[in-house]
């Protein structure tokens, strides 16, 4: 299908595309990789007025570490996460994550913020940053604010972000030497996961089991109770709410939540 009808915009500045957003409300949307939203538009499940390009802004695409974390500006391609010595280091969950995501092109177009604020459930990146933790900084007209990873995800879709702000960075602390695994389970190489587990330094957060991506806290405070990566496993599917669908029925989502985090802990060193 063709989208509908909408004007374009090409920010200069971080402040520039809260100026538009400001100026233009809820008929705006802020573009920059687009893989998420073109398809809805093309689905006409999105129909906004204005499209605010902010792909060209330069300045919100870095990998540094600031004190005892890593900052990532959100415009950071997935690719350029996957070859950065920095995330390699400290926070590999993200770049093992990254690698999974579509193909190579999507890999090169698509950014991290923009998976983080579209909010899509079965997305592999907003299931490892909510186990790897930190906090989000979004800036909008009155400034700059941050945001805890925890309370990000309000809802299929929906995250905390207010209209008329922008997702201009995300801050994780630096895990160096801890184990990591992302498993995911699908039907061809670069679709959707069906189910995906992130775990690191014995969090553990679920793709496509909910609303949102979900914390395993179940499976956590098995963990630090001393439990075999085994039984801790065996609680993954405790307190989601896993879609049907053409893909796959709850039961099956229930099992693969169970199969994957029992992949994966042993993977990231939890016997």
């Amino acid at each position: 299908m063709i989208p509908t009808a909408f004007d374009y915009a090409r920010a200069e500045s971080a402040d520039d595309a809260v100026r538009l957003l400001v100026e233009h409300g809820d008929d705006a949307k802020l573009i920059a990789g687009g893989h998420s939203l073109l398809p809805l538009m093309k689905l006409r499940f999105a129909s906004p007025a204005m499209l605010i390009d902010i792909g060209r802004l330069t300045d919100l695409s870095y990998v540094r570490t600031e004190g005892d974390e890593v900052a990532i500006g959100a415009l950071t391609r997935y690719c350029d996460l996957v070859t950065s010595e920095t995330i390699a280091t400290e926070a590999p969950l993200i770049g093992r994550a990254a690698s999974l995501v579509g193909d190579q092109q999507v890999r090169h177009r698509g950014t991290i913020g923009g998976t983080l604020a579209h909010g899509d459930p079965a997305s592999d990146l907003p299931g490892a940053v909510l186990a790897t933790g930190g906090s989000l900084v979004a800036q909008g007209p009155s400034g700059r604010r941050t945001i805890e990873m925890a309370d990000f995800f309000r809802g299929f879709f929906e995250t905390a972000l207010q209209p008329d702000e922008l997702l201009v960075e995300i801050r994780l602390p630096r895990l160096a030497g801890r184990g990591y695994a992302y498993e995911k389970f699908v039907r061809r190489a670069n679709d959707w996961a069906i189910v995906g587990v992130a775990t690191v330094d014995g969090r553990v957060a679920l793709v496509n089991m909910g609303q949102t991506p979900l914390r395993a806290n179940k499976v956590e405070e098995a963990l630090r109770s001393g439990a075999s990566a085994a039984d801790a496993a065996a609680l993954a599917a405790e307190d989601t709410s896993p879609p049907a669908d053409m893909h796959a029925g709850e039961e099956f989502r229930r099992h693969l939540a169970r199969v994957l985090t029992k992949r994966g802990l042993r993977k990231a060193g939890r016997d």
